[in-house]
């Protein structure tokens, strides 16, 4: 996914020197790399997400219990630290652990084990005679747990259920590894005899608590834990309920640090995309009524954003549960805001706005539902940099790259409060606002939007191509940003056949794609609104950028485009999955085509499983990096969509192929950030990325676009027609069922069914006048 600094490879904190052959002098790993003590895949980990909050916990639903980063966290803060669940001192034997299939609640099945009630005697509790069913789930504000236990022995229990917690209030660059020399005040005082509140007064003068509610009255509490004793009768039922709220509030002061922070800290705090305040309760109503209410209001709010949309059933179940975890993955990552809902990048690292990744998956996720598009594409308008600002990497017309709330951010510990330190956002922005035209005809929306739209165009033109040689260009700007502005944004991952890094301003093969694709998108769109002048000179110039685009970036010794010119304009002669991206946007010449897929599907671009950043046999190649031979879902789903584009479908459909096996491997059948790179070998699975985020939106949106690109799905508005371009289906599906397929006012069910290499296309149920077409 899109990364910022942190997002680095997971090497130590320490100088690191190259091999000889590589650089004359030492590399020093980047600023903010990601500290890996622990793997993300040692154990199965649970997300739960709502709004700007999302919690991180293990398979019990417990927090911190051993290293890690579990927790409950709000505006990139760690709210809760520590939240452990003991039977009598001992922790319940699990049983299952699973996300609802919406991704609305965690259920966990638990029992005792064998429990010794006295030290001094022989009373003992079989293991397996009491179940305990616990449910979690997060809901405007506040992290909901009911705890239900049930005896099903013949003798009365009494026992103690002790709650141990805690609220460290790391900012999340802490918890990643970062080290702070000050920090503010923390305290924590028993508020009632059902209630312990946690306080953190910032250096940014914000206060944030967390607020943890006990119900029944616990017949111990005290800082740090809670105590109850539970009695059962043979049969007899019992309920805990534990609710932590989670606030923050601007401090009242005077003080220099208020003047310099407050008013990006208020206003950040105001815009908190859907994570409105936890409601407030009538005095005395009980733990488990509030409960009830949170519960049955969230299935309620998830339904309401789910409603409408396009849906999918195949012939192969297991593709079924991928679908439905995608889909539920890319609602619990959306987040509403003022300007729309918004599909945040990944838990638990990039849990907020990243600008290049809501874009890409709501470009995979046009189809499915439009609305992530409209959110997107008014949320970038309306934070677009409308001023040169070095420290943020940010000029007139940029779009933001990433937006930070914690209190890290706001002092300026951290460059990423509005960071706009990306090079492709811009034209992408562009581009999304045409595929988003194209499939719902909103000209009310484009028009909006389009003072932005004429602004990320100048911006191109003006600063994006630094030295007017018509390519677009990025060199930072600060030396707290980032070192590589692409989405392959690690500190080495643009570099020469010998393996020396690439010196800018560099200029990065598929940027130019996105500006190529870019400017047809907003001649046509200039063309609706009536600057007809405008769209034949856009017009003119995404022609000549091809042209050139093809005579600098090709390289007929590696038979692909390279990945990059560098500040001399001398090519990164190197195998990369970029080139496929030139595929994507239809910059790459017709007759190159055959030859970039071949090597992007040869041995040493595809592991089996799907294509590599990397080559194997460059001279950065490494499977286990972040960005030099690692495998990306949604980098594989574009260039599917590319291959599509050139008609190369059995190509498109050998990488579906592999990434729907990724996901059998998959906890929850669920595509990760990325994985390793190493070749697939009989009867094992593909190796993980030990810091990949799971979920992740535009590896969750990737199932939809690699379906798209293999059925030539083409939503096309104006010609009011819905069309499959010389469809095909990988050998996993025999048919594929598409409901509620929408283009304007028309609602479609579709069947499409594969007879050995042909697939028919039948209409199940229209309404509405739309035109389906099937093109072979």
């Amino acid at each position: 996914m899109a990364a910022d600094t942190l997002k680095a490879t997971s090497e130590p904190a320490t100088e690191t020197r190259i091999p000889r052959g590589f650089q004359d002098a030492d590399e020093v790993l980047p600023q903010y790399h990601i500290e890996a003590q622990t793997s993300l895949v040692e154990r199965p980990l649970r997300s739960l997400k709502y709004g700007e909050a999302f919690a991180v916990l293990d398979s019990y639903g417990d927090i911190g219990v051993l290293p890690g980063p579990e927790g409950l966290y709000f505006q990139d803060t760690r709210y809760l630290s520590r939240l452990h669940v003991t039977i009598e001192d001992q922790r319940p034997l699990l049983l299952s652990s699973v996300m609802q299939d919406d991704n609305g609640a965690l259920s966990v099945n638990m029992t005792t084990p064998d429990i010794r009630i006295d030290a001094h005697d022989e009373t003992t509790i079989p293991r397996e005679l009491i179940a305990i069913e616990r449910t979690k789930f997060l809901f405007k504000g506040a992290c909901y747990d009911r705890i239900g236990l049930r005896n099903y022995d013949s003798r009365h229990w009494h026992l103690k259920v002790a709650v141990t917690f805690d609220a460290d209030f790391r900012d999340l660059f802490e918890v990643r590894g970062m080290d702070r020399p000050v920090r503010g005040k923390r305290s924590v005082q028993v508020a009632s005899e059902s209630e312990v509140q946690f306080r953190y007064a910032g250096l940014d003068e914000v206060v944030r608590t967390t607020s943890l509610h006990f119900g029944p009255k616990p017949e111990h509490i005290e800082p740090g834990r809670a105590e109850f004793i539970v009695s059962m009768p043979p049969g007899g039922r019992a309920s805990l309920f534990l609710r932590a709220v989670f606030e923050s509030h601007r401090a009242f002061t005077s003080a220099p640090a208020a003047e310099r922070v407050g008013e990006d800290a208020a206003a950040g705090l105001s815009r908190a995309a859907g994570s409105s305040a936890a409601p407030r309760h009538p005095k005395g109503l009980a733990e488990g009524v509030i409960f009830a209410r949170a519960y049955r209001d969230s299935r309620r709010d998830l339904r309401q954003l789910t409603a409408g949309i396009t849906t999918i059933i195949s012939s192969n179940d297991q593709f079924n549960e991928a679908a439905c975890r995608a889909t539920a993955d890319l609602y619990m990552l959306a987040s509403r805001t003022p300007e729309g809902i918004y599909p945040f990048a990944g838990i638990p690292w990039y849990s907020t706005v990243f600008g290049r990744d809501g874009i890409i998956t709501a470009m995979m996720a046009l189809w499915i539902d439009p609305n992530f598009g409209k959110g997107v594409l008014r949320y970038l308008a309306s934070t677009q940099a409308k001023a040169v600002d070095p420290a943020a990497d940010a000029q007139p017309g940029k779009v933001l790259h990433e937006t930070r709330r914690g209190e890290m951010a706001m002092l300026g510990e951290v460059p990423f409060r509005h960071y706009y330190g990306t090079i492709d956002g811009t034209p992408l922005f562009v581009m999304l606002a045409w595929e988003y035209y194209a499939v719902t005809g909103d000209l009310e929306t484009i028009s909006a939007i389009w003072p932005a739209l004429e602004l990320a165009l100048t911006w191109m033109d003006e600063y994006g191509d630094r030295d007017g040689d018509g390519f677009v260009e990025y060199a930072r700007d600060t030396d707290k940003g980032l070192e590589n502005q692409g989405w392959k944004d690690s500190h080495d991952s643009i570099f020469h056949t010998d393996g020396n890094l690439a010196k800018g301003p560099i200029a990065l093969c598929e940027v130019q794609g996105y500006v190529y694709a870019a400017k047809n998108g907003a001649a046509k769109l200039a063309s609706l609104l009536g600057h007809d002048d405008l769209a034949q000179r856009l017009g003119e110039e995404a022609h000549l950028l091809r042209e050139n685009f093809d005579k600098a970036f090709w390289c007929e010794a590696i038979g692909t485009y390279a990945l990059a010119l560098d500040g001399e304009k001398r090519q990164c002669a190197v195998r990369s999955s970029n080139a496929g991206h030139a595929l994507f946007t239809g910059i790459a010449l017709p007759e190159r085509a055959a030859s970039v897929a071949a090597n992007l599907l040869s041995k040493d671009g595809f592991n089996g499983w799907g294509v590599r950043t990397i080559a194997r046999g460059e001279a950065r190649y490494n499977p286990m990096s972040y960005h030099n031979g690692s495998i990306w879902p949604h980098d594989n789903a574009l260039i599917a969509l590319g291959l599509a584009r050139y008609d190369l479908k059995p190509e498109a459909s050998r990488i579906f192929e592999g990434m729907f096996d990724t996901a059998l491997y998959q906890d929850q059948k669920r595509l990760p950030e990325l994985f390793c790179g190493f070749m697939r070998r009989h009867q094992r699975g593909p190796v993980s990325y030990p810091v990949a985020c799971s979920p992740q939106a535009w590896a969750a949106a990737a199932p939809f676009a690699f379906l798209a690109a293999c059925l030539g799905l083409e939503i096309d508005h104006d010609r009011n027609r819905v069309r499959f371009r010389n469809p095909t289906l990988p050998p996993f599906l025999d048919g594929v069922s598409i409901f509620n397929l929408k283009i304007g006012t028309s609602r479609i069910d579709l069947r499409l069914q594969r007879y050995g290499e042909d697939v028919t296309v039948n209409v199940l149920r229209r309404t509405g006048d739309a035109q389906i077409s099937l093109l072979k």
